[in-house]
């Protein structure tokens, strides 16, 4: 039921996220500024990690392992994805907020101090993001990330340290699946292998566990 999730990147630029698609080969890239990822349903060849490289020097493949083997900086990252069914039923206490285009340099800034990596300047392009204020300052987030016709990431799910047990992540995953729900789409959501507090949170509110997914780093 959930095939499409062994590669998420290739289907989601084949489906929803077409128009941020850079093809080489049968690889499927984002375009950098949005997401630096790639996927393909076979094996991404060096060649075609090559190309894009030459626009992005520092990238993941997810799935499969590409044939690297003349790229000397490849790492692996391995993480469990999850899946929901159903709507999490809980009491969202919180004032939750659709983040917009006025909000953008509050949300870059504050999910790149913990996620420097990932996200990107246009990285907000990709779906709806939330948050989370006090004091007029954005202290949680969660969004979405890649997205299939019928599947959407939960991603981005983000506390400031000095907020931490307050719920305010559970309540944000709650609301932002309850709107991939009434999208008519399934969440689902990737967390490192070694995030065990993640994991446990995510199992509690309702997600089961599909599988564990790599990721390959590639460094120019």
């Amino acid at each position: 039921m959930y095939e499409k999730l062994d590669n998420p990147v290739y289907h989601s630029l084949n489906e929803y996220h077409q128009k941020f698609c850079l093809s080489f080969g049968d690889t499927k890239f984002y375009t950098p500024e949005v997401a630096a990822f790639g996927g393909s349903l076979q094996q991404a060849t060096e060649s075609e990690l090559a190309s894009y490289q030459q626009i992005c020097d520092d990238f993941l493949v997810f799935g499969t392992k590409p044939d690297a083997k003349n790229f000397t900086n490849i790492s692996r990252l391995v993480c469990d994805q999850y899946v929901l069914e159903n709507n999490i039923e809980i009491d969202c206490t919180e004032k939750i907020i659709l983040l917009q285009e006025e909000n953008q340099k509050e949300l870059l800034a504050f999910v790149r101090k913990f996620y420097p990596h990932y996200f990107k300047n246009r990285t907000p392009e990709l779906g709806r993001y939330f948050g989370i204020f006090k004091n007029n300052k954005l202290v949680a987030v969660t969004g979405e990330r890649m997205q299939m016709n019928d599947m959407t990431e939960v991603s981005a799910v983000i506390t400031d340290t000095d907020y931490l047990g307050k719920g305010y992540a559970k309540q944000l995953v709650a609301f932002v699946a309850g709107k991939i729900f009434e999208d008519g789409k399934t969440p689902f959501l990737h967390v490192a292998e070694s995030n065990e507090g993640a994991k446990k949170l995510y199992e509690k509110l309702g997600f089961h566990h599909r599988g564990k997914i790599n990721l390959w780093g590639i460094k120019g």
